[in-house]
Order: structure tokens, then C-alpha cells, then sequence
């Protein structure tokens, strides 16, 4: 068998629902779908067992253990050449599946990985975070754009890897947050092929808000700095540039509050003005770039809007995420820890 597809599952029926629907139509057929519900409240064998006759699907029930822990149980029973990691909130186009053996035809690779867009069906919060998690404006492109300020590291939610590399190294490690890419760091200092399939990529549902969404890169700017404190060398320019955006955007924010109080007296108005547009200029423009690309990208004026919103929460819910965890581990040589366990992924 070519490909074992390794999907952990908690509370997700619906979502595991279009995702094996969306396997049904693949073009390649040569794979197995195994299913590891993760100590679910809501489980989805029901679900599963509407495909048990049409897929190839084996469905594995386990106590709580995070996503890492079940994708490796899931590998641990897999029988595929190649063991395809995905979350449970993605689905997949009808050529997935074709355009990884055609990469892999073309050229061989331990480990790969693809991107992610947004389905016409998304809500338009669901774009917008789509875009923000996307856009070289947001994150520099490291997650599979063309435009990129760091290599590719394959992340979980579309991830592909050699069964017999994947057990060589292990696995996922028992990081909650960031467990992806300790592992994709795992596989680049082993000394593995790793690559980018630009044609391999998935729709991405992500977060269904703003509040869940800021649980989300929070929790991802603490699992960098505990990626540094395993890694050193990990951390890149780009990894720094969300905290530096958010002490930034708290200094003109204080500007811009500076300049409103001076405005209220008549002899430091002048100085209020400039304070004002000194801060407020640098942020207005910041939100036109965002705004106007994500716009265009998404023919909708709203989205674009909504964009700025998700731009704002991502760089600074993982820049206040990276502060803390900086001054917690860095500073007062604390254990590894993250701030949102139990409820992040309900």
C-alpha cells in the first residue's frame, strides 16, 4: 500500500465527515484512512461508519493525549509506504492525492509538506484568518507561499512523511503546542529530504473565530520559545518579527492615546497632532496593505476588512505569546508550559 492517511479526531464528527467525503473522490485510490478519535466526548464512529464499505478506513477509540500522541498511534498501526498527516478540519481537492505521486515521481523525499487555502463555502471569518495565516504580509510566506523569509517546515495539518523515517525518529515528541515543528526540526537535522509540494495542498478550515483563533497563536508563540529552548539555532529573524509588531503597535497605540489627551488643552494641541498621526499613520498603512491584498485576493471588500481584525490578532496574540513564555522560561527558568490546554480545540 502507497499511502496510510493519519487523521486525529476530538469532538469533530462534522468536520471528519466532509474530510472523508472528500477522500472518496480522489483520483489515486492506492491508500488507507486511519482514524484515531483522541478521548473524544462526541466521538465520530457513527460518522465512520458510513464510508467503512467505500474507504479503506480503520477506526482507532484512546484516551486524551493531543494531537502528537494519536498521529503516533495511528502510525504505529499504519501499513502505507508513506504515512500522510492531516487535521481533522481540512479537506482535500480531488487531485491531492495525484499531485503528491507526481512530485514524489519527479523526485524523491523523505518528508513534504503542502499549503493551505480557503474553500468558497468558508465563512468569511474563516478567510479572512485564512489569509492572515497565509499572506507574506503576515507570516513571511514560511508556511508554503512562494515568497518566503525562512525554509519550509511541514506543519501537521498537511504533512507527509516516509513510514520508515517516520519511526526512525520517532514520531511526534509529547510537546503539546509546536509538536510539528519539532519534528520537522527533527527530520532536517537527521539529514532527510524534505520539501515542499506546491501542488499538495488542502483546505483549511482553521478557527470559526477571533477568540479561538488568539487561543491558537498564543499558544504557538509560546511553543516557539519552547522550540528554542530545545533548538537553539531554530530561532530565525522572522520568528521574532510578531513580537516585535506588537511592541511596536503598543508604542503607537500609546502615541496615539498621548496625542488625544494633548489635544484636549489648547496649548498642546500642536504636539497633540503630531503625536496623533505619528502614530496612527504607521498602522492606518499597515491596515491598507492588509485590506487591499486580501481583498483582491478574495474579491470581497468585506474579508479584507475582516483581514485587518486577523492580521492584528495573530501577530499580536503570538507576539504577547512569545513575550510571556520569553520572560517565564528565558528570564525566571521555568519548565515548558502552554497557556490553553483543555478547551483550545473544542
Amino acid at each position: 500500500m502507497k499511502y496510510s492517511i493519519i487523521i486525529p479526531v476530538f469532538n469533530r464528527p462534522e468536520e471528519v465527515d466532509e474530510l472523508l467525503e472528500s477522500l472518496l473522490g480522489q483520483e489515486e485510490k492506492d491508500f488507507e484512512v486511519v482514524i484515531v478519535e483522541d478521548g473524544s466526548q462526541i466521538p465520530c464512529k457513527e460518522v465512520c461508519g458510513k464510508y467503512a464499505d467505500r474507504l479503506d478506513l480503520h477506526y482507532y477509540q484512546k484516551e486524551n493525549s493531543g494531537p502528537g500522541q494519536s498521529r503516533n498511534y495511528g502510525a504505529e498501526r499504519a501499513g502505507g509506504d508513506y504515512l500522510l498527516i492531516l487535521d481533522s478540519d481540512v479537506v482535500l481537492p480531488r487531485g491531492y492525492l495525484r499531485a503528491v505521486s507526481e512530485e514524489l515521481d519527479r523526485k524523491p523525499a523523505d518528508a513534504f509538506g503542502g499549503s493551505d487555502r480557503a474553500h468558497d463555502s468558508f465563512t468569511d471569518t474563516q478567510k479572512a484568518i485564512s489569509y492572515s495565516m497565509t499572506s507574506f504580509f503576515t507570516t513571511g510566506g514560511i508556511r508554503g507561499g512562494k515568497k518566503k523569509l525562512d525554509k519550509f517546515y511541514p506543519r501537521s495539518f498537511n504533512m507527509g512523511i516516509r513510514r520508515d523515517v517516520y519511526q526512525e525518529l520517532g514520531g511526534f515528541s509529547k510537546m503539546r503546542f509546536g509538536e510539528d515543528i519539532d519534528f520537522s526540526i527533527r527530520i532536517f537535522k537527521a539529514g532527510k529530504h524534505c520539501r515542499l509540494f506546491p501542488e499538495a495542498w488542502v483546505w483549511h478550515k482553521r478557527r470559526t473565530d477571533f477568540r479561538k483563533f488568539w487561543r491558537q497563536v498564543y499558544n504557538s508563540g509560546i511553543a516557539r520559545i519552547n522550540l528554542y529552548r530545545k533548538y537553539p539555532e531554530s530561532l530565525k529573524l522572522v520568528h521574532l518579527l510578531p513580537m516585535v509588531f506588537t511592541v511596536g503597535t503598543a508604542l503607537l497605540g500609546l502615541l496615539v492615546l498621548t496625542g488625544i489627551l494633548l489635544l484636549c488643552f489648547p496649548g498642546t494641541r500642536a504636539e497633540g497632532w503630531c503625536l496623533l498621526l505619528t502614530g496612527l499613520i504607521p498602522l492606518l498603512l499597515y491596515s491598507a496593505v492588509i485590506c487591499t491584498d486580501s481583498a483582491r485576493q478574495n474579491h470581497s471588500l468585506k474579508i479584507g476588512l475582516l483581514s485587518i481584525r486577523a492580521a492584528f490578532t495573530q501577530l499580536t496574540g503570538y507576539g504577547c505569546g512569545f513575550i510571556s513564555a520569553w520572560w517565564k522560561r528565558c528570564v525566571c527558568g521555568k519548565d515548558e508550559f502552554s497557556a490553553y490546554n483543555k478547551n483550545f480545540y473544542k
